[in-house]
């Protein structure tokens, strides 16, 4: 149960790192849909790190690794729903995406209520794949195995 104590608290310690340093150094402006990713590995971690506490129990520990890996996956999960808005699979929420903007009207109104950076539109890719492509690529994979591991109780 090791591996699986490590991967629910690494995953998403590293994904909000990097989260961060996108933002604070790579001065990129997270969008709506980027902050609800980020609140499931919020939420994760505090299991992740319960499950290190001293005396507990294998049934407890396994249930802390359980409630953070599932953390995970719903940030990948919401993280999947992200990328398909942005490679325009589907709609996503009008009132952070470019849709929101009517084609007549008061477009200047409409405009300034519009977020400063919109859901549909990557700021930063890599081989076509957006930040919100990379966190259900890492989450969803990452969440599977750490609750299989922690299932498992393999070390």
């Amino acid at each position: 149960m090791k591996l699986a104590r490590l991967l629910a608290l690494l995953i998403p310690a590293t994904l909000l790192a990097g989260a961060w340093a996108f933002q604070l150094i790579g001065h990129l402006v997270p969008c709506e849909m980027c902050h609800w990713q980020r609140w499931p590995l919020y939420a994760a971690l505090v299991p992740a790190i319960l499950a290190f506490a001293p005396g507990l129990r294998p049934p407890v520990i396994r249930l802390l690794i359980a409630l953070a890996a599932l953390g995970i996956i719903a940030s990948g999960v919401i993280g999947f729903y992200h990328m398909g808005v942005e490679y325009k699979w589907w709609l996503g929420p009008t009132h952070c995406t470019s849709q929101g903007l009517p084609h007549g009207g008061d477009i200047l109104k409409a405009l300034l209520a519009q977020p400063l950076v919109l859901c549909d539109k990557p700021q930063w890719t890599l081989f076509g794949i957006s930040l919100a492509g990379f966190n259900a690529l890492i989450s969803i994979p990452g969440g599977l195995l750490t609750l299989f591991l922690a299932a498992k109780g393999r070390s």
